[in-house]
């Protein structure tokens, strides 16, 4: 076959691939549109139950194993004080953020790597990429940090946690079609509400929590060490691949123009569940955990033993269950995250409605990553806890060139026509984008000169 041919034959499969991943997408737009066409409350309830989606999955996905992990030893170190409010702030940055990608989404139908390659060319392609698919795999290794830590605490080895681990991943990514397979992950998602009733379980002094609104003050001051966790705090709320995960699911999932204001109901409903469980968990460990000697240095297991010595074995297995949970979420979403990405930048199938014998290219590198990063997490005497905390500030390291694109495109008119940002948004995304380049350059600054602050 001459080379004239076989380029010819690639477009033609390309197109069939679109045609059928169209056809399937059609059939969920027209269950949206038989919905819409009726009237009264219950049909508008349930044209909101099918339009959740990508703002629930991509906010409980961020409440991941490493974010679990960090947000326990943040309440242990720290007690309640500091990062209730913190975290309230934290959860609106994270809304002003997503909210964006679902307008980029439904506007262009496209995902975010392919708007960035189209829109800026090879070498920011390239830069965006790398990026984001470097940061996926290190938080992948939280992840599996969770699924082993916490399936550990049942007494199963950590190779076998791993490789069940993949195995469901490939299950769920491979197998079901996009609205299957968001159902499917949003049921898993139920589950990191666990961590709710474990923090009335502790019961905390709710009066205490009550003041930290109005006593906003650091425990042991400002110290490298504490600027460190605010980082990593901040990491395990923004996070590169949430950007490329939420505006691809969006995308896939052919929300149009009419979905916006669904689209962002369902962001805030996820950012409404990520910040109630993040507080629980500082409520529970600051409450639990704080005050004891050595409490600082605790790892998860050692948060883990005192929970069960203090609530009791119950507290202890649901808590382990709350890793397991928030760790497979998070790994089913940072898979797709890849692979949408991969996909939308090479220009093969990049839809979850492809069935893999069709698509594997687009699956392949998703999968893989989560093998890369189960395999460090195996690696004897890794350090584990040293490594969750560093990957969620690595994330806020590499957050704001990632914000600079969305920007960039969501205050383009040739792309966004009427639906660019408006100026409190824009005031509100570069102030985030600037707190995050200030809180990076200060923790640069303690890393080369320890001993300014």
């Amino acid at each position: 076959m001459s080379k004239k041919l076989a380029y010819n034959q690639l477009i033609q499969n390309q197109m069939n691939d679109h045609d059928e991943d169209n056809k399937i997408r059609a059939k969920d737009q027209a269950r949206v549109s038989a919905l819409r066409e009726k009237k009264g409350w219950f049909f508008r309830i349930m044209l909101g139950l099918v339009l959740i989606g990508p703002g629930v999955l991509v906010m409980i996905a961020d409440n991941d194993a490493g974010g679990v992990i960090t947000y326990a030893q943040t309440g242990a170190t720290y007690g309640i004080g500091f990062f209730i409010p913190a975290l309230l702030l934290s959860g609106l940055i994270a809304y002003v953020v997503q909210e964006m990608t679902v307008r980029l989404g439904a506007v262009t139908h496209r995902g975010h790597a392919e708007m960035i390659w189209g829109r800026y060319g090879a070498f920011w392609g390239w830069f965006s990429l790398i990026d984001l698919v470097l940061a996926n795999i290190l938080t992948l290794i939280t992840e599996f940090i969770g699924i082993t830590l916490g399936l550990g605490v049942f007494g199963v080895p950590h190779i076998v946690s791993a490789v069940a681990a993949i195995v469901v991943d490939a299950i769920v990514l491979l197998i079901l079609r996009y609205y299957t397979w968001e159902r499917v992950s949003l049921w898993i998602a139920l589950g990191n509400l666990v961590f709710v009733p474990l923090a009335l379980m502790a019961h905390p002094d709710w009066a205490v929590v009550t003041n930290a609104m109005s006593t906003w003050h650091i425990p042991g001051g400002f110290t490298p060490a504490f600027l460190f966790v605010v980082l990593a705090n901040f990491g395990t709320t923004i996070a590169p691949w949430m950007l490329f995960f939420q505006q691809s699911a969006v995308v896939d999932k052919g929300l149009t123009v009419k979905d916006i204001r669904h689209g962002q109901i369902d962001t805030a409903i996820g950012t409404v569940a990520m910040v109630a469980v993040a507080l629980a968990l500082v409520i529970m460990t600051g409450s639990l955990v704080y005050g004891m000697p050595g409490a600082a240095d605790f790892n998860i297991q050692q948060i883990l033993t005192v929970i069960g010595n203090k609530i009791g074995p119950m507290g202890e297995d649901l808590f382990a269950l709350g890793l397991v949970e928030a760790g497979t979420i998070a790994a089913i979403a940072l898979t797709a995250s890849t692979s949408w990405a991969m996909g939308e930048a090479f220009h093969w199938p990049k839809s979850i409605n492809m069935p893999a014998r069709k698509a594997w290219r687009f699956y392949l590198p998703g999968l893989l990553s989560a093998v890369v990063a189960a395999g460090v997490v195996l690696i004897p005497n890794a350090p584990l806890g040293f490594l969750n905390l560093t990957v969620q500030v690595i994330a806020s390291i590499f957050m704001p060139a990632a914000m600079m694109f969305l920007l960039l495109l969501l205050n383009d008119k040739g792309i966004m026509g009427k639906y660019t940002n408006g100026k409190w948004q824009n005031i509100a995304a570069f102030s985030i984008v600037g707190l995050l380049v200030v809180l990076n350059g200060v923790y640069g600054l303690t890393v080369v000169m320890p001993h300014l602050f």
